[in-house]
């Protein structure tokens, strides 16, 4: 994968992070809005750290937990596209529509890595 797309793809990972963080935020009232911000986010980035395919080039290739790579697909989705949604729910939709729109852009850019995937 190009070092630019890598670079995309590092920015919106951090992207989803603010947008599920910014819905927890939302979606709490009191004491419980930093709990439920810092439990949100550490759940989405605990998954995305945690279950990978073992040699991903895109990442270190270590998997403390193995899956196969339409599973790894579906919950890079998940989480990228769940951040998008997680804006626009928050009530801030032009970052979600953007953070969307990056994602497709990612992925569309991405063809050598989304067949490998595929084939793992």
């Amino acid at each position: 994968m190009h070092p630019a797309n890598l670079a995309l793809r590092f920015a919106l990972e951090i992207a989803a992070l603010a947008g599920i963080g910014a819905w927890a935020w939302a979606m709490t009232a009191g004491w419980l809005r930093p709990v439920a911000v810092l439990g949100a986010v550490a759940a989405a980035a605990l998954l995305w750290t945690l279950f990978n395919v073992p040699g991903d080039p895109s990442r270190s290739g270590a998997a403390p937990v193995a899956v196969p790579g339409w599973a790894r697909l579906i919950l890079e989705l998940a989480i990228l596209l769940g951040g998008a949604l997680a804006f626009h729910r928050a009530g801030h939709s032009g970052p979600g529509a953007a953070l969307a729109g990056l994602v497709v852009l990612h992925y569309a850019l991405s063809g050598d890595r989304l067949a490998w995937l595929l084939r793992q």
